[in-house]
């Protein structure tokens, strides 16, 4: 059976009727099928949840932002990285990668979904406005997903039929035809969603406008990206934050009115049930992740740092996070942040670890026992503290290649002090899947190809003033004469990094390939015009009888 189908047809029975084991056994006692609980209203709700779960596979899931964030210009691995065919772009970047794969089924299966909605729904005893309302969900995530897959693969499996039969042979279709119909999909979202829910977390009209402006831009169609983000700006009930420390504040980030559209996390372990093909070819019971692991993969190893007399003067804490350190930053982003008057430098890097242990016969308790620099400090001055300084030199060459993947720099940005004890690994911070300041880049960038420097640099200041340390907000602003692709991906990189955006950011405006080779030592030697799409992965190949004919993405095994 095609592997697939297999998952969708899968993955949505059991997202949406049970969130337990036992729907797995034969015996059916009620006589409950799809065809009957998905007409019942409580079954056409369950449907339309079971669309968003998918999300959780994507919004701050380890294979995902390393699919996004690294071998990029500002992020590449740490030590405990586990795709380092993503960072380097080495011979192991081939169908087989685990992580590809499985985005892959996962964006399928949500996919089939949303098919399995748009085809139900109709039928449903849902009223006719919720049923509009919940159409209208459907065909933002659909759009979605399947933006998510044409950006990542390219021109490969494009269906809206629901699975209901097995098949061994797919086709592809041209990255047109996903536009065609990611677009239209948006604009039934938009003529379906309401202007705002009290359910938070719902798609609304707002989030199917502003996905619009971002699917332009990406089109190069820069008047409608333009219309459509002014409209979000201008007509909706969001607003920026009123600092950038709280986007990154776990106790704010979740309830800023600057989120446009979100996937929402719990504390919850019941959320998303599915299965799928075990080692034996049974099915078995997978979950989607109810919380975000986001928190865990930019920490670096500062629980391994040693003092002059090899004690370790911090150990791992709540506040400082638990080390996974699977990323972290090029020199190059370091240097993308004036911290002298750029407020988001301090915000998303960890500069300094208080020492809360009492072992250290150098460094007391509440003292400062680390201190990162992204300058070089000599060995003079160095000696004149106690405390253990993690320079420049210490992490980089000087060519910007890696000295240290271990002890590097902190990416604080997604950090959960609100979590119940050091060792637990979940987080209830929303994934954002876009935000206003988002728009304000889009307009910014849609303006520089319309030849209005002067609009497009007011939309870009108005980012960067609320960037400013205070009373720098006028040393933010930039002329209409510095607007420039390269600043504009710039600011992106200050303003979304982390948010598994850069690596689409660089596709897209044809800068991937000039900025890793110039800016990642890690990746430059291998990137090649091919890694501009992911490979299929081999796993759908060999399911799949008309594997020559589909074939895999050109310049992969």
């Amino acid at each position: 059976m095609n592997k697939l189908y297999k998952w969708c047809l899968l993955s949505c029975m059991a997202a949406t009727l049970s969130s337990c084991n036992d729907f797995l056994t034969e015996e059916n006692p009620s006589g409950l099928t799809a065809d009957t609980f998905y007409k019942t209203e409580s079954g056409a709700e369950a449907l339309i949840n079971s669309c968003y779960t998918p999300l959780r596979f994507w919004y701050g899931q380890e294979y995902a932002t390393s699919m996004t964030e690294l071998g990029t210009d500002i992020f590449t691995r740490g030590n405990g990285c586990a795709e380092a065919e993503l960072s380097d772009y080495n011979s192991s970047l081939q169908g087989s990668s685990n992580a590809i794969t499985k985005e892959w089924e996962r964006l399928y299966s949500a996919l089939n979904t949303c098919n399995t909605a748009l085809n139900r729904l109709p039928d449903s005893e849902l009223s006719a406005s919720v049923k509009d309302i919940r159409m209208g969900e459907a065909y933002f995530l659909r759009a979605l997903y399947l933006w998510h897959i044409v950006e990542t693969w390219g021109g490969v499996y494009l269906t809206t039929e629901e699975c209901t039969e097995p098949s061994g042979y797919v086709y592809r279709s041209s990255e047109e035809d996903f536009y065609t119909q990611i677009i239209a999909d948006l604009k039934e979202a938009v003529a379906k969603l309401p202007a705002s829910t009290s359910d938070y977390g719902r798609a609304t009209k707002g989030a199917a406008e502003a996905f619009l402006a971002r699917v332009y831009l990406y089109n190069k169609n820069y008047e409608e990206a333009l219309k459509y983000a002014r409209n979000v700006m201008n007509n909706y009930d969001y607003s920026l934050a009123e600092d950038y420390s709280d986007l990154c504040d776990i106790y704010k980030c979740n309830d800023v009115k600057e989120n446009v559209f979100v996937c929402m996390y719990t504390k919850s372990e019941i959320f998303g049930t599915s299965i799928e093909e075990g080692p034996d070819g049974k099915p078995i019971i997978w979950r989607t992740p109810g919380n975000n692991p986001s928190h865990l993969l930019w920490v670096m190893c500062y629980d391994q740092v040693l003092d002059k007399d090899g004690k370790k003067p911090v150990t791992r804490s709540i506040e400082y996070g638990r080390s996974f350190n699977r990323y972290m930053p090029t020199l190059y982003y370091l240097n993308l942040f004036d911290e002298k008057m750029d407020a988001r430098y301090d915000d998303v890097f960890q500069q300094a670890w208080i020492c809360n242990n009492t072992n250290s016969a150098y460094i007391s308790p509440g003292d400062t026992a680390i201190f990162f620099t992204k300058y070089s400090v000599s060995d003079a001055e160095e000696a004149k503290h106690d405390y253990i300084t993690i320079d420049k030199d210490f992490i980089y060459n000087a060519d910007g290649s890696i000295k240290n993947r271990v002890q590097n720099v902190t990416f604080k940005k997604f950090l959960d002090p609100s979590r119940e004890s050091v060792n637990y690994t979940g987080s209830v911070r929303h994934g954002v899947v876009i935000r206003l300041a988002e728009l304000y880049l889009i307009a910014a960038e849609a303006e520089l190809f319309l030849n209005d420097n002067a609009s497009g640099a007011s939309y870009i200041n108005e980012v960067r003033r609320r960037a400013a340390i205070p009373g720098k907000e006028v040393a933010m602003e930039i002329k209409p004469e510095q607007l420039t692709l390269d600043f504009i991906l710039d600011e992106r990189a200050r303003e979304l990094g982390g948010e598994q955006q850069r690596w689409f950011d660089l596709k897209r405006t044809g800068k991937l390939l000039e900025r890793v080779k110039a800016y990642n030592p890690d990746a430059k030697v291998n990137i090649k015009e091919h890694h501009l799409l992911r490979p299929i992965p081999q796993t759908q190949l060999d399911a799949i009888i008309n594997k020559e004919e589909f074939g895999q993405n050109a310049g992969y095994n």
